[in-house]
């Protein structure tokens, strides 16, 4: 902070000097007026001296007029160059007022609507933490200086976890979601902090934040866990089970979680199996969808485009979201071209090929380099995402 106030201090002092600056022009002005004064009544004591000489008879007429030049010239010559007396409506007071009442204003105004504590975490936070309490504080600073940031609550929700307060992580999560709205995994994390809070009760707002979350994205991580959790805690080990092997279809090979987590489904078939029940089959996972299609361009329209314009080729829901669930970039040089739109290719985990039963493919020409709006467009007809026929797409007509 040491740079910053003396910076603030300098351009303080550059204030203070458009007020203090007129002030000491006046004083020299007021040293110039009296010095212009003193020989004005020097000039008035000669011209009386002379005149009492006249009259004993000391000089005549003449003496008298050259004498009364003389003293005139020495006036003249004295005087010159003096400035023009300035005249100050102001007053000497205020000014100096003012150089007081600047900076003290100026302070407490910068300490009531300043952001020193911004500027002192945006410091704090270019060096690692030491500790976990330290980043700890460091957030809670943060989320003070900046209640309305998501990002902000929603670390600080994190690091409560972390810590084993998932009373106050419950709150930061619920915070996260006023401010960012209610997306499935906010939903799973609010949900999971709310029943560890809770000492591991379920409760009809657990249940009603997990569905939420699970109806927006099946494959929720947070909410599947829970509800494997959960289930394994009320001796329901077969939903147990299905939940941890649903989780464990969406987390990658690398994942250190998945030991556990196998772990946790060999304990609860042990169970299931010593209270007499019997392992149910897990359903066969659905195929991963990939659809291939081959694009080109319209005859007529080769002349209206350039090569370097950009081309989307991408597949949408019938009934469903507008985002496009797979999509590639290419340009018109590459047309005509053969691609594979798939599973891998979604641009969101919980928007894929496979979890839409009827899709449209779309190809569109953008000079702009936008996938929503261009110039040129081709349509497919609707058909399923597990189709396996290659398609063909044609674009052909302006895009409106």
């Amino acid at each position: 902070m040491i740079d910053f106030w003396l910076a603030a201090g300098l351009l303080l002092l550059v204030a203070l000097s458009f007020l203090l600056i007129p002030v000491l022009r006046n004083r020299r002005a007021q040293r110039e007026e009296d010095r212009t004064a003193l020989n004005v009544a020097l000039y008035q004591e000669r011209v009386a001296e002379l005149q009492t000489q006249q009259e004993e008879g000391v000089l005549d007429a003449a003496q008298m007029d050259a004498g009364r030049a003389e003293a005139a010239r020495e006036l003249l010559a004295d005087t010159e160059g003096a400035e023009a007396p300035r005249v100050s409506r102001l007053g000497k007071p205020l000014p100096l007022l003012a150089a007081i009442l600047v900076p003290v204003l100026g302070l407490g105004l910068y300490m009531h609507y300043g952001a020193s504590d911004k500027v002192e975490l945006t410091r704090e936070f270019a060096h690692a933490p030491q500790s976990m309490e330290e980043m700890t504080k460091r957030l809670e600073r943060a989320v003070a200086a900046q209640p309305d940031s998501a990002e902000g609550v929603y670390f600080l929700g994190r690091t409560y976890m972390a810590q084993d307060r998932p009373a106050d992580a419950a709150k930061m999560f619920q915070r996260t979601v006023e401010l960012g709205g209610r997306q499935p995994e906010l939903l799973g994390q609010w949900a999971q902090a709310l029943y560890f809070a809770n000492d591991k009760k379920w409760s009809e707002q657990i249940q009603a934040l997990t569905d939420e979350a699970l109806k927006a994205d099946p494959n929720e991580v947070t909410s599947l866990g829970l509800l494997g959790i959960a289930a394994f805690e009320g001796e329901r080990y077969q939903q147990a089970i299905d939940y941890w092997n649903r989780l464990l279809a969406q987390l990658p090979p690398e994942d250190r979680s998945r030991e556990a987590l196998q772990g946790g489904i060999a304990r609860a078939t042990e169970k299931l199996l010593a209270s007499g029940g019997k392992v149910a089959e897990a359903p066969a996972a659905k195929a991963s969808a990939l659809l291939k299609v081959s694009v080109d361009l319209a005859a007529e329209l080769k002349a209206k485009v350039q090569p370097g314009d950009s081309v989307f080729i991408f597949a949408r829901a019938l009934s469903g979201p507008p985002a496009p669930l797979a999509v590639k970039r290419m340009t018109v040089a590459d047309l005509p071209v053969t691609v594979e739109l798939g599973d891998a290719d979604a641009m969101m985990p919980q928007l894929k090929l496979s979890n839409f039963p009827e899709v449209q493919l779309v190809a569109r020409i953008s000079r702009a380099g936008k996938p929503t709006a261009g110039e040129w467009i081709g349509r497919s007809q609707p058909l399923a995402s597990s189709t396996t026929a290659p398609q063909s797409l044609t674009i052909d007509s302006p895009d409106q």
